[in-house]
């Protein structure tokens, strides 16, 4: 389970990026986060993970306070990041083994862990290159392998399809689906609103730091014959 409790982030003297959000997320649902551009989606996602502190608030994963014990809380999940432009001078098989050193995963459960990944993805053939001559797509699915190959229950993913081409996305939706359905969590944020639609189980929706919607998909649509960019739309808008 995670659980956040009136987090706060404000940059500078008075800008308020994230406003006092409360949310609970449980097992076996896809989660989806969305917002227009601006809206506090990553920073929350940072603080979520323990790359931003927050000014106020707590945040619990699985047990573990994420500000007090930060590295048992990181144990709990995977993260992808919306910046997939890291350590490009690595090799691909050379990052991979990185990570799986920092997760202290066996010798064994690593190499089956990226070898699977690896075929899954359609990147074996790209391990021993550069990350720097990846394309962008490329780059995203090397940084979606090394989240995953600890085997973490949490997936935590800020626009995890941007640039993947449409097999890949495919099959990530379809891994997302497995992964809730055997009793995990999976979180991602994004802009596409109608894999929303497609993926989610329930949804958030914040604007200017604030969570304006926090429900199931069926309660977001709630029997309205409109389209869900429409319904999203005035959402936001009579903030």
């Amino acid at each position: 389970m995670i659980k956040i409790e009136n987090i706060t982030k404000i940059f500078g003297e008075d800008f308020v990026a994230v406003d006092n959000i409360n949310v609970e997320l449980e097992e076996g649902k896809i989660y989806g986060f969305l917002g227009p551009n601006g809206a506090g989606k990553t920073t929350t996602l940072k603080m979520l993970t323990g790359i931003l502190t927050p000014d106020k608030g707590n945040i619990n994963i699985n047990g573990f306070d994420v500000v007090k014990q930060p590295l048992e809380a990181k144990n709990q999940f995977a993260f992808v990041s919306d910046d997939p432009d890291m350590l490009l001078k690595l090799k691909g098989i050379e990052f991979l083994k990185f990570i799986g050193k920092i997760y202290k995963v066996d010798e064994f459960t690593l190499k089956q862990n990226i070898f699977k990944y690896a075929e899954v993805f359609e990147m074996a053939d790209a391990l021993n290159d550069k990350i720097e001559s990846y394309s962008h797509g490329m780059r995203q699915k090397i940084n979606l392998i090394g989240a995953l190959i600890h085997n973490p229950k949490i997936w935590i993913l800020d626009e995890p399809l941007t640039g993947l081409d449409p097999k890949a996305s495919f099959t990530l939706k379809q891994m997302m689906r497995e992964h809730a359905d055997n009793g995990n969590i999976v979180l991602f944020s994004t802009h596409v609103l109608e894999v929303a639609e497609k993926v989610c189980d329930h949804v958030f929706i914040i604007n200017k730091g604030k969570i304006i919607f926090d429900g199931a998909m069926k309660e977001l649509k709630n029997n309205k014959d409109e389209s869900l960019e429409k319904i999203f739309l005035e959402l936001v808008s009579n903030e």
